[in-house]
């Protein structure tokens, strides 16, 4: 070693944390220095992002030719719109032309519509594309439609799509029904109220009914603007109980066993769901399909009531099983799993998996 090596080895080993001392100096220096600027620089940031905003929804109304809608402060309400179009699925859209719709809601006649149809036909797209054009017009936009009338509503409220709180044990039923209650309890007549597929979560006849009275509760007690999808045609009846539901289907064409959906909303109401259609377009087995044909035809002849349907054969249950009176059953009854390691509940399940094969 030499002084000179010593002195090099001192200097590379403090040089880091001599460059990070500097880097902090000269940070807080900037900091302080522009502290007394910084009102003045957020104030210039929220006027360069509300400019950005009003340019870009400029440009956009003018490459894809959008109106300026109309906002009215009658009292009575009311969403009126013709032709209008999704501003993100048009754009999404490579192979076809997007289908444009018309949507009238009011307080006279036409506060619910009760909307029927097919998967993919274009229900949800429809709802949605109400909700994003109301947004728009309250925000002082332009919208992709060729005339608009607009109340505005105080608040938009949703229930699309299914979703689960495995963490806390909710099912996809038991947060699609604490949504329906807060909308329920929070919606008012002024209020834009989506709901989609209503008591799809549990069995046909509980689902259809809860539907129901949720769509007749905001009818009698809420009032607001309310689009109601779903696949319970059965529910369109109710537009012949009360004069502000209106009932309305996505139009399809039919070929033998093939449909095209034609992604327009017409009056009217499905009598069918096309369920068994969706899953040929989604790849299932043929034979698969041509037995839920059958199921489907032999439910259609007895009423739509779902007794049991002799089904294709199964493996019978192990002879002298009983579920009922089984000493398994008895066991399991009695006994706190919650005290058994997972050792042990493997050892028990394997022992009675082979007792119950045995058929003791």
């Amino acid at each position: 070693i030499t002084p000179e090596l010593k002195e090099f080895e001192a200097k590379a080993l403090t040089a880091k944390e001599k460059t990070e001392e500097l880097e902090l100096k000269i940070y807080q220096a900037v900091k302080a220095e522009i502290r007394p600027e910084i009102p003045d620089m957020q104030k210039t940031a929220r006027a360069l992002a509300a400019l950005d905003c009003i340019a870009s929804l400029a440009r956009a109304a003018l490459k894809d030719r959008y109106t300026r809608p109309r906002i009215t402060n009658s009292r009575e309400g009311r969403i009126s719109i013709q032709d209008g179009r999704h501003p993100m699925v048009e754009h999404a859209l490579k192979r076809e032309m997007f289908v444009p719709n018309d949507t009238e809601l009011n307080h006279n006649d036409q506060e619910i519509l009760v909307i029927t149809g097919p998967n993919m036909a274009g229900k949800s797209t429809y709802m949605r594309q109400v909700a994003v054009l109301t947004i728009m017009a309250q925000t002082g936009s332009f919208i992709p439609a060729k005339s608009a009338s607009f109340s505005p509503v105080d608040r938009i409220f949703t229930r699309v799509g299914a979703t689960d709180d495995i963490s806390t044990g909710q099912s996809t039923f038991m947060v699609e029904m604490q949504e329906v209650s807060h909308i329920l309890r929070h919606a008012t007549r002024n209020s834009l109220i989506l709901l989609d597929e209503i008591g799809r979560g549990t069995s046909t006849y509980d689902g259809m009914s809860i539907a129901r009275a949720v769509v007749e509760y905001i009818d009698r007690k809420i009032h607001g603007f309310t689009l109601f999808a779903t696949h319970y045609h059965e529910l369109s009846v109710m537009a012949d109980e009360s004069s502000h539901i209106k009932n309305y289907t996505v139009s399809v064409k039919e070929r033998g066993k093939e449909i095209t959906f034609l992604r327009r909303i017409v009056p009217g109401c499905a009598d069918r769901s096309y369920g068994i259609h969706v899953a040929r377009l989604a790849g299932l087995p043929e034979s698969l399909l041509k037995r839920a044909d059958e199921i489907l035809q032999g439910l259609e002849e007895e009423g739509n009531n779902p007794a049991p349907v002799k089904s294709a054969p199964e493996k019978q249950a192990s002879p002298g099983l009983d579920l009922f009176t089984s000493p398994i059953i008895e066991e399991l009854a009695h006994m706190d799993v919650m005290s058994k390691t997972p050792i042990e509940a493997m050892e028990i399940l394997f022992r009675l998996s082979k007792e119950a094969k045995e058929g003791r």
